[in-house]
């Protein structure tokens, strides 16, 4: 049995329309047995996904999550063992930062097939941020502290953004509120405490983000030595670099040649603690979950299952 969590909103609300005109008749021609569900407001990913959980007694359960980067987020948060379950994933969303890095296709039909016939399961790490207040949220991609999470909460709230994804230039909004938002970041300093080593202090710290999968920002190679499988985060880390050199590194970063530059560094650990003078924001997966001054971040080795 196939449950599949459907996020309407997302591609800029066209997720239902993929779902009903390629994907639906697609799986109808199917000789599967399925479910469906349908996410009507944000937050409802995570209680479907535990409420199938709780009352189907099948184990390993298959789920299927038609949606974003935000909406396999949300999914993993209402698991309460994400060992006992296998993920296929169709990606709808803006960035498909996850979907870009397992080399999944942009059509929707063809990633239904490679789910039913052709994907193999295959163990996943996942990661965990702890921030100050106690707060937890698992991530499948990527964790950033500063500048990339401030990115994402303009853009999640902007009405540019929405407009300039239905004409198909969703990708112009966000460099128009990165720029913005670079030219507004103020001066943050931090110590990165990476596990078992001795802290690393940061000027000025524009972000530092922890990667599971290569890509982030929608496309950006954040971590190009990143591996899925390994138990391990490949950190980017960005400080006390002039705010015009980030413009020459940014565009570097899309190959993933931005450790050229001086104050852009790698690191490689398990697990990581970072402390800051000022909150700051936090994304994990692109979605937005607040301020904080302190952040523990850790990666779950082989975590969850998921069909490629």
């Amino acid at each position: 049995m196939y449950h599949i969590i459907i996020n309407p909103a997302s591609c800029t609300d066209n997720g239902i329309i993929l779902w009903e005109k390629t994907v639906a008749p697609a799986l109808q021609k199917e000789n599967v047995s399925y479910r469906t569900y349908l996410s009507e407001k944000a937050g409802e990913i995570a209680t479907i996904a535990k409420d199938i959980y709780i009352t189907e007694k099948e184990r390993p359960l298959h789920y299927i999550v038609l949606g974003g980067d935000g909406s396999v987020n949300e999914f993993l948060q209402g698991l309460p063992d994400t060992k006992d379950v296998i993920l296929g994933y169709i990606p709808t969303g803006s960035s498909n930062d996850l979907a870009r890095d397992l080399g999944f296709s942009k059509n929707p039909t063809e990633n239904l097939k490679r789910i039913l016939h052709t994907g193999t399961p295959r163990w996943m790490d996942l990661g965990t941020a702890v921030l100050a207040d106690g707060t937890t949220r698992l991530f499948a991609n990527s964790c950033g502290i500063g500048f990339d999470a401030a990115v994402c909460e303009q853009t999640n709230r902007s009405k540019v953004k929405r407009f300039m994804n239905r004409i198909g230039l969703g990708k112009l909004s966000y460099l128009g509120i990165a720029l913005m938002q670079l030219f507004a970041a103020k001066k943050v300093s931090a110590t990165l405490t990476l596990k078992g080593k001795e802290p690393i202090e940061i000027k000025n710290m524009l972000f530092t983000a922890g990667m599971i999968h290569r890509y982030s920002g929608g496309g950006f190679m954040f971590a190009p030595n990143a591996n899925d499988s390994d138990g391990l985060l490949e950190l980017c880390e960005v400080g006390d670099i002039p705010k015009l050199l980030v413009l020459c590194a940014l565009p570097t970063a899309f190959w993933g040649k931005h450790f050229i530059f001086s104050g852009v560094n790698a690191h490689t650990t398990d697990s990581y603690t970072i402390h800051t003078t000022a909150p700051m924001w936090v994304q994990t997966d692109g979605e937005v979950i607040g301020k904080t001054n302190q952040i523990t971040i850790s990666c779950e080795k082989h975590a969850i299952r998921s069909i490629v």
